[in-house]
């Protein structure tokens, strides 16, 4: 083998071992993708039973119910319409009625109820994935500034003995329903 025939061999043995590595990187991408849905999307989505998907909104007040052991269901609404889910396991300390979570897992195919196996609070009174807070405001579910985190605007929720508490602008700072 001459030098040139060396130097040529070691050229396409690196460029097959990368074109391999990107193709298992790709691979191994495919097989973790979950889609994000929101409630209202499901009636038109065509998902197979079993298909790994996000689902985002609101968790519906008066939806939650525990469980034997760590069994809680709950309903998730973006305000056109809601989606039962059930999830074996802790919950996270933020997670509560009328704030936004997203939930990750699968449609039972017995059941068409919503299985999840991860769920996902807000950490803040600011936070909510970019998809959920856009889809919400679009929807005219969720309006920023009410004092009630991510619960949508409800009227009559005010208790009248405790005052709401406000910025110079007039804006709620804190929600006093809780």
């Amino acid at each position: 083998m001459t030098r040139k025939q060396k130097r040529l061999a070691v050229i396409a043995g690196g460029m097959s071992f990368i074109i391999v590595a990107v193709f298992l990187v790709m691979f191994a991408f495919s097989q973790s993708v979950a889609y994000f849905f929101m409630p209202g999307d499901l009636a038109t989505a065509n998902l197979q039973p079993g298909t790994r998907i996000r689902l985002g909104g609101l968790v519906e007040a008066g939806s939650v119910k525990r469980g034997q052991g760590s069994m809680v269901s709950f309903v998730v609404t973006d305000g056109n319409a809601t989606v039962p889910v059930s999830y074996t396991g802790l919950l996270p300390d933020l997670f509560r009625e009328g704030q936004g979570v997203v939930t990750e897992g699968s449609f039972d195919a017995a059941t068409h109820a919503f299985v999840a196996d991860s769920v996902l609070a807000k950490h803040d009174e600011n936070y909510m994935p970019k998809e959920v807070a856009d889809r919400l405001k679009k929807d005219g579910v969720w309006e920023d500034g009410t004092g009630n985190g991510m619960a949508p605007a409800r009227a009559g929720t005010q208790d009248p003995a405790k005052p709401e508490a406000k910025d110079p602008n007039g804006q709620v700072v804190g929600s006093t329903t809780r």
